[in-house]
């Protein structure tokens, strides 16, 4: 293999393409940046280099914030419009439809679209020629929860990751290793055993969600049907809050607490109105003795006697 020796440049490829936020909620600002990285583990530490003729470096060495928000190939037109148009100017946020979210940590927004989202607080600035280099301490790391899986692992391969590469952007084709498995020993049946099991596991929770998606869609199509029925048993209600009607005779409305109806009379009672020829020309006999004892003017009729038995 022969090589052909070039001047010094900055061919180390490929490089995350970011997008760094910075700001506040009220005005936020992100910038397209792929000089970053991580430059410690402990504590956790990142870099990104910017121009000082950039809005966001202005922002930025104010503040003393900014968030790292990794991007997708759902994000990649939004993430290169940002990349080429200057904060001061326009407003990126509304022109590219992305959200800003606050942060836990920071005043910096992070955008809601973005999987991670790493808060960082500078700590330090060097100058180092045509950028300068801020480093800062990652305080949060931020992760959409729709990437942890059932253990709680992250699983960055799912949300589709940008690289950028000598002027270009480029998709992760996925993963091809692990760390150390060029030494790594062969696993056992347990482990083997384990992550079949997980994969299953995984397999039919997205099987659960493709049903859930079609029975929705089925039940959209049938909705119709469902509304007529619905209208049906909302009359059915309503004819039962209705106010009800007067009740028959000899019902009671207990609703409305009325006493029971009384059925008349077919004729009037006895001794009221009439005709006196029923009694031959008398008085009715209730009416003879009202207020009085009959025969109370008598002597009571004497027993009868009876001898004493000696």
């Amino acid at each position: 293999m022969t090589k052909t020796t070039w001047k010094a440049g900055t061919m180390v490829y490929p490089l995350p393409a970011v997008m760094v936020t910075s700001g506040t909620m009220e005005k936020p600002n992100v910038f397209t940046a792929a000089w970053t990285g991580i430059i410690n583990s402990e504590p956790a530490m990142t870099y990104v280099s910017i121009r000082p003729s950039r809005y966001s470096h202005e922002l930025i060495e104010q503040n003393g914030e900014f968030v790292i928000n990794l991007t997708t190939q759902d994000l990649l037109h939004a993430a290169d419009f940002c990349g080429v148009k200057s904060g001061r100017d326009t407003d990126k946020f509304a022109e590219t439809g992305m959200t800003p979210m606050p942060c836990k940590f920071v005043k910096a927004p992070q955008i809601a679209q973005s999987p991670v989202s790493v808060e960082c607080k500078v700590t330090e600035i060097k100058k180092l020629g045509s950028h300068d280099m801020f480093i800062a301490e990652i305080l949060a790391v931020d992760v959409d929860d729709s990437l942890l899986d059932d253990a709680g692992k992250l699983a960055l391969e799912k949300c589709g990751l940008v690289a950028f590469c000598h002027g270009g952007y480029y998709g992760l084709s996925g993963q091809i290793g692990t760390f150390g498995f060029s030494v790594a020993k062969k696993k056992s049946r347990k482990q083997k055993i384990h992550e079949i099991k997980a994969k299953r596991r995984l397999e039919k929770a997205a099987h659960a969600a493709e049903e859930s998606e079609e029975e929705e869609k089925t039940f959209k199509k049938r909705k119709p049907a469902f509304e007529h029925h619905e209208r049906r048993d909302f009359e059915d209600r309503r004819r039962s809050d209705r106010k009800p009607r007067k009740f028959d005779r000899g019902e009671r409305n207990f609703d409305n607490d009325e006493k029971p109806f009384k059925k008349p009379f077919a004729k009037k009672p006895f001794g009221d109105g009439r005709k006196e020829k029923s009694f031959g020309g008398r008085k009715p006999f209730r009416k003879t003795f009202e207020g009085k004892k009959p025969f109370a003017d008598k002597k009571p009729a004497r027993k009868p006697f009876k001898p004493k038995a000696q």
